[in-house]
């Protein structure tokens, strides 16, 4: 039998749930601590949304809708109708059931309960093992600055479709937020730290705005693997190397690399970028070549098992 190991995973979303379900299946998923980005959430119709951490807790928890990678299946959309009809936005999609989540968590809200004992009552209420973190109780926004004012990122990925021209990104009021309760303890007594293939500035970036965090990561960089979320130049999902580009950063595995490097030991690639491997490397990380893109169950296994392995 295999000695349990204790992984920490960085995580955003859809491309992070992918990878994150490997593991669940291919490890004792109570040795899973994920930390969670919540620069997407945001308050709507009076109710606390957080998009990340749903995500994550609905697909470890089999009830995802697999074809958005987001929500719940099967799901209507009832209630959204009515609230258009009563003038109210309907531009972010919550399906009924959904809305269910969102409705309790703000309520615990209400009733004290901090972020993390709200989305500790919702992971355990649908039987995920695995411990889910928000990476700090207090809420830290990402702002974009854009060539149409400053947008919550929600309206710039939801409500105008990315259709924007990214000129910066604030995590606004992140200098004077903590970690969340086991954050930092996560990172300290891991095996091994992971960082999903999530979008490195407005999914990883949050994560690592937070103080003490980055600061932790470094301190452990030996113990860091981090899976590029792009791949021959493209995004494996969402607008990671629209931003890259319009930032200044390249869209290509060395450009994300350059963001990680002062915190990552091994910086995992796939075979279709093999050529930067060696300019990679002279960052001062490892380089491992692995293939990235998982489209299936099984892919998502055998990339969480090798991850393992090295």
């Amino acid at each position: 039998m295999k000695p349990s190991r204790k992984i920490t995973a960085l995580a955003g979303g859809v491309g992070a749930s992918k990878l994150l379900l490997g593991l669940y299946g291919v490890m004792d998923p109570t040795d899973l601590t994920i930390i969670v980005n919540t620069g997407d959430d945001i308050v709507l119709h009076g109710l606390r949304i957080a998009p990340d951490l749903d995500i994550v807790t609905y697909t470890l928890a089999g009830v995802v809708d697999q074809k958005k990678g987001w929500g719940l299946h099967p799901e209507t959309f009832h209630a959204l109708k009515h609230l258009a009809a009563y003038g109210r936005p309907n531009w972010f999609n919550l399906g009924d059931r959904d809305l269910a989540t969102h409705i309790h968590r703000t309520a615990l809200l209400a009733e004290g309960k901090s972020l993390s004992q709200a989305a500790d009552h919702i992971r355990q209420a649908l039987g995920v093992k695995s411990q889910i973190l928000p990476m700090s109780d207090d809420p830290v926004p990402t702002m974009i600055d854009s060539n149409e004012g400053e947008l919550h990122f929600q309206e710039y990925l939801v409500k105008r479709r990315t259709e924007p021209i990214v000129r910066g990104i604030r995590f606004a009021g992140a200098e004077s937020t903590q970690p969340a309760p086991g954050v930092l303890e996560a990172i300290g007594e891991a095996d091994r730290i992971l960082i999903c293939p999530s979008n490195p500035l407005i999914s990883i970036g949050p994560i690592l705005a937070v103080p003490q965090i980055r600061d932790h990561l470094r301190a452990h960089k030996q113990k860091v693997l981090a899976v590029c979320p792009i791949v021959a130049g493209k995004s494996l999902k969402g607008p990671s190397d629209k931003m890259l580009a319009q930032l200044g950063h390249a869209p290509t595995a060395l450009g994300v690399a350059k963001l990680y490097a002062d915190f990552t030991g091994t910086f995992v690639i796939d075979p279709a970028d093999k050529a930067q491997s060696a300019v990679i490397a002279a960052l001062g990380m490892k380089v491992a070549i692995l293939p990235t893109v998982m489209k299936t169950l099984p892919q998502k296994r055998k990339l969480a098992g090798a991850l393992l392995c090295l």
